[in-house]
């Protein structure tokens, strides 16, 4: 090796959690291994996405229970510290700096190249650097593309003009707009629009479809609608917007167009429209693939349509599941299984095997951290029927546990439990209210091992706590009309 061409046994592309995850797996199995990056170690979640919302979004859920919680809430009466949420939420995002990343990394013993990494042709990547070099990697078993997805902006008249915000921006803002317009009904969406209307902004939320939420359970969506609207937030659903202006200037107010007819003035409009994947400059089409394009794999995160399989893509890249930890969770099962074939062992890449994501396709968790919060593991009942699965589905009112009379006055919630009527397991859970995410992985545990429904009623909640749900909804499924 010299300074312009290296040789290892792994090279990683992107370091963000997924990478960094792939990365200390490899370098655990004996595998030396190098990661490339050209922007910050931690990538989207821990600058612009996870770590900064949740701080935005800390503080609001809080006040709105300590506003439900006799003697305190009167305490919490008033308006929320910005510039003491947005400092919490620079001190998450560690000032947008990396170096904590970059001394963990050398604690797991992985190399580092900064620079941009593009694929050159079967197992090597050449790296810019910032200092105008190229560096040329060789891999001896595998290249993993860990590059993540960025916002998917519409094709809209003006917009590029407008500089619209996305997520980053959505997450980096050091003041408040005093109107701000949100365009989409996802989770995004949700959560900036809860965040950015509770430090004071004046938020309308514009929805293409006919609710929030469109991939969950319609409660959730509905439960989350009424309290944004009680926050002050205007929800306009089958909004499409058809163009954007600055009519005074770069700064000044933003002209919004809908398909309606309707005008809508704001100061900032954020696009929440969906995620594109950061694959158009990285050398795709060197290896036969194209440019721009979600990457096919299989269970154990290998690309598909590249021979010798020595390609992998892992996290939002392969569009499986664009979530921070189930893309951490895909890391491991690659790294594993980079590591089996490195050493020629039998990989098990059977239905829930050591070197398969079967969660991927089974039981993927999810939360909202919005007022209230939702939870959801697996499938919705849509999801089921679409897919032809015989289930039975169970609901109960959160608002009867005596776990939520304690959490909050007033309390407002449901949950959901999907039956599958054939082997008698639980296939979906969706929660919907204050305090649910906690009760997530109880759910996760339930859908991804299988657990007989037999064997659950032996699982029993502490009394009085919102896991009381579980016997609830058990009860309820035993005792309905057969």
């Amino acid at each position: 090796m010299d300074e312009t061409s290296r040789t290892y046994d792994v090279v990683v592309v992107g370091a963000g959690p997924v990478g960094e995850n792939v990365a200390e797996r490899t370098r655990a199995a004996g595998l030396s291994t190098v990661i490339v990056e050209r922007e910050l170690l931690g990538g989207e979640c821990s600058f612009w996405a996870c770590e900064p919302s949740k701080a935005l979004l800390r503080p609001v859920v809080a006040r709105a229970d300590a506003r439900r919680i006799p003697g305190l809430n009167r305490a919490v009466d008033g308006p929320l510290d910005v510039a003491a949420v947005l400092a919490h939420r620079d001190n998450m995002a560690a000032h947008w700096t990396d170096d904590d990343q970059v001394d963990w990394l050398d604690s797991v013993s992985v190399d580092l190249l900064r620079g941009h990494g593009r694929l050159t042709g079967p197992r090597q990547v050449s790296v810019h650097t910032p200092d105008g070099g190229t560096v040329h990697l060789t891999a001896r078993h595998a290249v993993a593309l860990c590059t993540g997805s960025g916002t998917a902006l519409p094709d809209i008249p003006g917009l590029a003009d407008v500089r619209p915000w996305t997520n980053r921006e959505a997450t980096s803002a050091d003041r408040v707009p005093g109107r701000l317009a949100v365009v989409g009904g996802g989770v995004v969406a949700v959560e900036l629009a809860t965040a950015w209307q509770a430090l004071g902004a004046q938020v309308t939320l514009l929805v293409r479809g006919d609710g929030l939420l469109s991939r969950m359970e319609p409660f959730a969506g509905e439960l989350v609608a009424d309290e944004l609207r009680t926050s002050g937030v205007d929800i306009r659903l089958k909004a499409s917007v058809t163009s954007v202006a600055r009519p005074s200037g770069a700064h000044g107010e933003l002209s919004i167009s809908l398909a309606d007819g309707g005008q809508v003035s704001a100061d900032e409009i954020l696009f929440a429209t969906g995620r594109t994947p950061r694959t158009a400059d990285i050398g795709l089409e060197t290896v036969g693939l194209a440019p721009g394009d979600w990457l096919t794999v299989d269970d154990t995160c290998r690309v598909t349509n590249v021979s010798d399989g020595w390609l992998y893509a892992v996290g939002d890249v392969n569009h499986r599941a664009l979530l921070t930890h189930q893309g951490k969770y895909q890391a491991r099962i690659a790294g594993a299984a980079i590591g089996a074939r490195a050493r020629g062992e039998v990989v098990d890449s059977a239905r829930w095997g050591a070197h398969a994501a079967t969660a991927d396709h089974q039981a993927v968790p999810q939360v909202v951290f919005t007022t209230p919060e939702v939870a959801s593991v697996g499938l919705t009942m849509q999801e089921a029927r679409r897919a032809g699965r015989r289930v039975e589905v169970v609901d109960y009112d959160l608002a009867h546990l005596a776990g939520a009379h304690q959490y909050a006055q007033g309390y407002r919630g449901r949950a959901r439990m999907l039956v599958d009527t054939d082997r008698h397991i639980v296939v979906g859970v969706t929660f919907a209210g204050p305090g649910v995410a906690e009760l997530l992985h109880s759910a996760t545990v339930a859908v991804a091992g299988e657990v007989p429904i037999e064997r659950l009623w032996h699982a029993v909640p502490a009394f009085p706590t919102l896991s009381e749900v579980w016997l609830r909804l058990l009860e309820t499924y035993r005792d309905r009309p057969r």
